[in-house]
């Protein structure tokens, strides 16, 4: 099955953006990801930086993307491994700078190994130079090298850059906003990952362990051709689902628990990010049910409340209010609720956040504030919507019979011009739902 991808006219898109933003003298250098040892001679499986890839497309290490706005022979240049028959056979296929210029569109490619000699030519007369600084010690040296030699030669004509500017503000907020090619990756990963989150509540039955459902989740990935999570799965049975970024997922599920599975695949580099929590036997008992139907009402009212114009931060102070005042008629809380509010007495129960961006990192990048205020929600915005609340095993204020339980709902949302889209609505959440799901199972 074919699925959505995005393909090298948006990359070119993308980079002209950028380069339309910035001075016809300046320059800009991202660097491509590198491979990471696992232990001894083993490495981890390579995931490319997503700036680079933002910008590229190009999937593989050890190189390097230079833009050089207003040249009119050379533009966008890339440093890559060389070809060399014999690691090819150990290691896999190379583009080379011959694939770099054919599969990727680039103006001019040479090997990584010549970027010394050949990068000082290219920077020469640039008078900006824009890079993620910070990021990438041996980047940062290596530019500082470059910098000195230029510099050395000022006196044979060269013009060193004078003015170093961090990228990422720009790059970022380009990110930031979705373009419909991207929406549909990501409608298709959303769909994806509420199919693994259905077919494990499908299958779940007391005594399994927490790794036989992440396991269910990415089979169900790699069937539909996709090898990589978004992010290491959770899968917390009973009180393990109070711990907000457990993955040890090594318990059995027992009956009479609830699950909580946050959980996404990745999709040409972009994230779905979904949690979903039920009962192990599939039946609610009465106060999982109550906390669980609290945090749905938030939810959903969050949900609503997504829409353009509407500040961030009052999508977080409304899930506050809704879950407050929730734990006021349970009895978990006590007071006045405007006082508990104030507080920050519901922290207790809930510690997090309503959401985070969403894109090519599950915590994708761009700012939350604008001009020092809290910056309203725009079309093409794509979040994560995760009240939740986490009764702690050992919590002395609540009666016992609330303790242990940990629950959240997430989805993912787009923001549209008129609301917004859910593009994770797929997976089951009222209890009816996810009761008679597990039933039929």
């Amino acid at each position: 099955m074919m699925r959505a991808r995005i393909e090298q006219p948006v990359f070119a898109q993308r980079r002209q953006a950028l380069m339309a933003q910035l001075p016809q003298d300046s320059a800009v250098l991202v660097a491509a990801a590198r491979m990471q040892p696992r232990n001894s001679d083993v490495e981890f499986p390579f995931r490319q930086n997503s700036d680079f890839y933002y910008l590229t497309g190009f999937d593989e290490p050890d190189a390097l993307l230079l833009l050089l706005p207003g040249n009119e022979d050379v533009e966008y240049v890339l440093f890559c491994l060389d070809k060399d028959p014999v690691m090819e056979i150990w290691h896999g296929f190379r583009a080379g700078p011959e694939g770099c210029v054919s599969d990727y569109h680039a103006d001019g490619a040479w090997p990584i190994d010549r970027i010394d000699e050949q990068i000082l030519d290219l920077l020469d007369g640039r008078t900006r130079l824009y890079y993620s600084m910070g990021h990438d010690e041996e980047l940062d040296r290596q530019i500082q090298t470059w910098l000195n030699v230029l510099r050395e030669r000022s006196r044979q004509g060269i013009k060193p850059p004078t003015e170093l500017v961090q990228l990422d503000p720009i790059l970022h907020e380009m990110r930031l906003f979705k373009q419909a090619s991207e929406v549909e990756v990501m409608r298709e990963a959303g769909e994806l990952s509420a199919q693994a989150h259905t077919r494990a509540m499908q299958i779940c039955e007391p005594g399994m362990h927490e790794y036989q459902l992440e396991a269910t989740i990415t089979h169900h990935f790699a069937m539909a051709g996709h090898r990589q999570c978004a992010y290491p799965s959770i899968v917390g049975g009973g009180s393990n689902a109070c711990v907000l970024h457990y993955t040890e997922n090594n318990q059995p599920l027992k009956d009479g628990d609830l699950v909580l599975i946050d959980a996404g695949v990745e999709q040409d580099y972009y994230a779905a990010d979904i949690t979903r929590t039920f009962p192990v036997n599939g039946r609610f008992s009465p106060e999982q049910k109550a906390l669980y139907e609290l945090v749905l009402k938030a939810q959903i009212a969050c949900i609503e409340a997504c829409k353009p114009g509407v500040p961030w931060n009052d999508i977080h102070e409304l899930s506050v209010e809704v879950l407050t005042e929730g734990l006021l008629e349970l009895g978990l809380l006590k007071g006045q609720l405007e006082d508990l509010i104030e507080v920050g007495a519901y922290r207790d129960f809930y510690m997090h956040r309503i959401g985070h961006w969403l894109g090519m990192d599950v915590h994708d990048v761009g700012s939350y504030r604008k001009d020092n205020d809290w910056r309203p929600l725009e079309p093409g915005m794509a979040m994560t919507v995760e009240p939740g609340l986490y009764i702690a095993p050992d919590c002395k204020k609540v009666d016992a019979r609330w303790r242990g339980i940990g629950i959240r709902i997430e989805d993912n949302i787009l923001i549209t011009d008129d609301g917004c889209e859910v593009l994770t609505d797929s997976a089951p959440k009222t209890v009816a739902e996810i009761e008679a799901l597990m039933a039929e199972a």
